[in-house]
Order: C-alpha cells, then structure tokens, then sequence
C-alpha cells in the first residue's frame, strides 16, 4: 500500500515537472510576477515591523513630566507628587529638584555647561517624573494622566510624547496599509497570470488528459500535477522574493542608514526570522495553488 502510494506520488511529481519544464516562458513569468508582488509586500512588512519594534522598545520611556511652579515649598512639591501617583495609570512618580534638573542638564551639555557657571540663580523648575503602567504606556493612557492633572494648583506645565507616539502610529498604519492594498493588487495579478500560465498547459495537453479519463483516471489524479505546478511556481517566486530582499537589505540599508534613523530612531534593523521568512515562501506556495485552482475550475466548466 505505501509503495503504491509512492509510486502514484511519483508519478504526479514528474507529470508536474516535466509540465514546467514543457513551458519554461510563461513559468518564468508566473514566477517573476509572484516574486514582485511579494518582494514589495516583504519591504513594507519589514518597515512596518521594525517600526512596531520602535514603538514596543520605547514604551519604557514613555513618561508625563509635570514642571512645577516657581517657589513651592518642599511639602507642597511632595504633596503634588502623592495626588500625581493616584492618577489612573502611574505606576510610579519622582520628584526632580531644581539642583538636580541643573545637574542633569550640566551633564548632558557636557563641556557646553560652562556657560551656566555666569548664571546667579538656577532657571530650571522643579518636576515630577510620573512613570506609567505598562499597559499605560500608549497615547491614550498619557493623554488620560495628562487630563488628571491639568489645572491642579501648582503645576506649572505638563510635557509628555503623546503627539510623538500619535503621529508614529498613524505612520506605521499608513506604511501597513500601503503594503495591503498594493499587495491586494499584485497578488490579482499574479492569480491572473498564474491561471493563464496553467490554462495554457491544461488546453496544450488536451489530448493527454482525454486519453487519462477514457482510463478511469479520476479528477483529482489529473488535476494534481497542476496544482503542483502552480505551488511550484508559487514557491519558487517566494524564494526568489526573499533572496532579493535580503541582498537589498545588505546593499541598500548602509545608504538608507540616516533615513531609517529617524524612522527607527537607534534600533537596528532587522531582517526576516526563519518563521517570517518561510511565512514568506508558504505565502507564495499559497498564491501559486489559489490561481491553479481558479484556471482548473474555468477550464473544466468550459
């Protein structure tokens, strides 16, 4: 029984290889055409995870500052700081005096600080660090501490990264739905192309598959090895993808470096993991399988 098995396995591989090689220009053009689409539909993936990868590594400095008011006294600056931990969301809140707001500043300045040694008295006010609950850590839970605050007496102004974070993720949703529609697109075109490919080579082994059913051969045996043939073809544009992007990311990326900076601030840009990468492939495989079905059904209704 497995030998068997094997055997008709067999069979149907080399029916679909020698039906690829049978037509090596229209194959060529099923697997450039999947190769495109999925080579521009793999860039925008890549840009918008390693934005989301951004986003998740700065959670952690997500913070509001309260900057208060000129001459509080130390109980008051220590009472705003007990009502700030009650606010929804703050997991934690520090009080930054002015001594060492002007500290921190010198040190950051490093040799430029000198400047400061002319100055009578300190220009810096004192604040609250109010650090967020990890599930804080978004637009919508700085804008809700941000509002809790506002207006209480004693503070002066409050400074958080709400727009910042706002306006990176309507950037990565734009960078996501530019990949999806334009992916929707080629993958049309692809399916399209793929049908035809196979279509020709049912109508051009016609007289093949009328002699395989005057024998009994069953639908599924003679359709099989198309199916396979598109797959084949699917994945090969996959591989084909996949190897073009990662020469590009290893060509282009050090010419991109000041660009991705600024999309990616200081994380390094990574390529696909194994997982992604073999996501990739399946995708194409898929592709390739879908428009061989789709010109097996017109071609038998017709």
């Amino acid at each position: 029984m497995t030998g068997s098995v094997g055997t008709r396995a067999a069979c149907l591989a080399r029916t679909a290889a020698r039906g690829l090689v049978a037509s090596p220009v229209t194959s060529v053009v099923a697997i450039a055409t999947i190769g495109v689409c999925l080579l521009l539909v793999g860039a925008f993936a890549l840009l918008a995870w390693n934005m989301e990868e951004l986003l998740g590594g700065v959670g952690d400095e997500l913070r509001v500052t309260a900057f208060l008011e000129e001459g509080l006294s130390p109980a008051r600056q220590r009472e705003l700081a007990v009502t700030a931990g009650t606010a929804p969301g703050v997991a934690e809140v520090r009080l930054v005096s002015k001594e060492e707001a002007l500290e921190r500043f010198r040190t950051g300045v490093g040799r430029g600080g000198a400047f400061l040694d002319g100055l009578e008295e300190n220009p810096l006010p004192a604040s609250l660090e109010i650090t967020l609950e990890p599930a804080s850590r978004s637009a919508e839970g700085m804008r809700i501490v941000v509002e809790a605050l506002q207006g209480l007496p004693g503070i002066d102004d409050l400074s958080s990264g709400q727009e910042w974070v706002e306006g990176y993720v309507r950037a990565i949703a734009l960078v996501r739905g530019v990949g999806i529609g334009l992916g929707v697109i080629l993958a049309l075109a692809a399916l399209l192309i793929v049908a035809n490919t196979i279509r020709l080579a049912v109508l051009a082994r016609r007289d093949e598959l009328e002699i395989l059913a005057l024998v009994g051969a069953s639908r599924t045996f003679v359709a099989t090895p198309f199916l396979i043939e598109g797959a084949v073809q699917g994945a090969a544009g996959g591989l084909l993808a996949l190897a073009l992007l990662g020469a590009l990311f290893r060509l282009v990326l050090p010419g991109l470096q000041f660009g991705l900076a600024l999309l990616l601030g200081g994380i390094e840009p990574r390529f696909f993991a194994l997982p992604e990468a073999a996501g990739l492939v399946a995708a194409g495989a898929g592709l390739g399988l879908v428009g061989s079905a789709a010109a097996l059904s017109g071609t038998w209704r017709a």
